[in-house]
């Protein structure tokens, strides 16, 4: 877990010499080649029984990615605006790839998270805005992934404690009471070593995608407009009402993809490989890095576009059965209830329920990252122990005191995708600075393309919360 990861060293990564001389004979004696990972790891070879065993990491970056938060949006694009916001997923993966693959970067080359080379090469008030900011997209995600997870339970089972004499607000609550229970257990796999939790995290995703696969099968969506619609930018032009509530999807739909916590927690993922690839010395060799490096991409851009295609079902399912196809506007605005019940008589109530299995799937798996996630932040920017199950315990009793209270979910998960929006440059600069510095990165610094990339996709981001700031005001 997050909470075991060593600090992280002080030598400057990258020179040959230093990394050739890190690995001592005796590590190899000791049985280096035996280890599980490192193992996989071979001078000059690049074969896909290797890749294997380097994937997870990704994929549990990747829940964050088809959160509930990602249900909320989507089915409010898309009942709204149709098929006209795939764009905005095909963009936001795109950009989805570079900064998980950066943030793995970071993390291998370095032996840091990043957090801690936050804390480790900027100034304390910086790293202070930086954790305050940190933690805003933490407690956001925690809240909105944990009432996914209460949510998609209460679909499942709450029609019964109704029968039994609950109030509406009381099933919600029990739901939720079982979804902490769950977490908890999900949590507790990492016991038996982190690729335990990676495989639960990835039978999670595989579950999700297997359910949008059988949706998206049952509406016979229009896939011409489909293609157009995913690769042709637009907003909705029909109104000035139309077009705000347009940018406003598109923003937190961008929020809800390109997930703040989460670029901080892949830094963190990759660690345990990279302890096993080099026990006793302090770092692999400089050929072991950039066999993981590019294995890890490998991981990346399979998990990346895995939760694109998810995502873009969920908006093809909601423009087809919520929104006819062509979308009924801003006005419109259903719930993840609505779609629920909307399902069960528009395509069948099996149709209904593996919808319901999808967002509990999402809720359980994406609650237990975002614990993860807020974990790591809390440990690398302010360099304190904080054992995880006490992390899951705080974190749940403000979503409890949501429910409680009755509070609409759905504007919750909405509201707090646009909050994460508004975190997320917090998230990106800080990984931008660090990856383009030689004194962090050595000879793994960013190429000159990638360091334009990654500073034109934190100014759309920064361009699209503008735009949205003007609306709002």
């Amino acid at each position: 877990m997050p909470s075991e990861y060593e600090p992280c060293g002080d030598a400057t990564p990258g020179s040959d010499a230093q990394h050739e001389a890190l690995l001592s004979p005796a590590a190899e004696a000791a049985g280096l080649s035996e280890l599980p990972v490192a193992a996989a790891v071979k001078r000059g070879a690049f074969r896909s029984d290797q890749v294997w065993s380097y994937f997870g990491p990704a994929f549990v970056a990747s829940v964050a990615y088809i959160d509930p938060g990602n249900f909320a949006t989507n089915i409010l694009g898309g009942s709204q605006f149709g098929y006209r916001l795939l764009w905005v997923l095909l963009w936001s993966n795109a950009m989805a790839i570079l900064i998980q693959y950066l943030s793995a970067k970071l993390g291998i080359v370095t032996g840091c998270t990043l957090p801690q080379s936050c804390r480790k090469h900027f100034s304390r008030p910086v790293t202070i805005l930086l954790w305050v900011c940190a933690e805003i997209s933490a407690v956001a995600t925690d809240l909105a992934e944990f009432l996914g997870a209460a949510l998609g339970l209460d679909l499942l089972i709450g029609p019964a404690l109704l029968a039994h004499g609950f109030s509406a607000t009381g099933a919600m609550f029990f739901s939720a009471m079982i979804a902490t229970v769950a977490v908890f257990g999900i949590l507790a796999l990492d016991l038996a070593g982190f690729q335990w939790l990676e495989r639960g995290i990835m039978a999670f995703v595989g579950v999700i995608g297997l359910c949008y696969g059988f949706e998206v099968f049952l509406v016979h969506p229009d896939w011409h407009q489909t293609f157009i619609s995913t690769i042709l930018p637009t907003f909705d032009l029909r109104s000035h009402k139309a077009m705000s509530g347009s940018v406003f999807a598109a923003v937190g739909m961008l929020g809800a993809t390109v997930m703040p916590h989460v670029i901080y927690l892949h830094s963190a993922l990759v660690q345990p490989r990279l302890r096993e690839m080099s026990p006793v010395a302090k770092k692999p060799k400089r050929w072991m890095l950039e066999q993981y490096l590019r294995f890890e991409l490998v991981d990346v851009f399979v998990a990346m576009n895995g939760a694109w295609l998810i995502n873009s079902a969920m908006i093809v399912m909601a423009a087809v059965a919520l929104g006819a196809g062509y979308g009924k506007g801003p006005d419109f605005a259903p719930t993840i209830e609505d779609a629920f019940h909307t399902l069960g008589p528009l395509l069948g109530k099996g149709a209904a329920v593996v919808f319901a299995v999808a967002l509990l799937c999402s809720g359980l798996s994406s609650s237990t990252v975002g614990v993860m996630a807020g974990q790591v932040i809390i440990e690398g920017f302010l360099e304190i122990k904080f054992p995880i199950f006490l992390r899951r315990f705080i974190t749940v009793v403000p979503a409890l005191i949501v429910i409680g209270v009755g509070a609409d979910p759905l504007k919750i998960l909405i509201d707090s995708q646009v909050l994460l929006s508004f975190t997320l440059p917090a998230a990106l600069i800080p990984l931008l600075i660090l990856t383009n510095r030689h004194d962090v990165m050595g000879d793994f610094v960013s190429a000159a393309r990638t360091k334009v990339a990654g500073w034109v996709v934190t100014a759309v981001i920064l361009a699209l919360n503008a735009v949205l700031l003007v609306q709002v005001l």
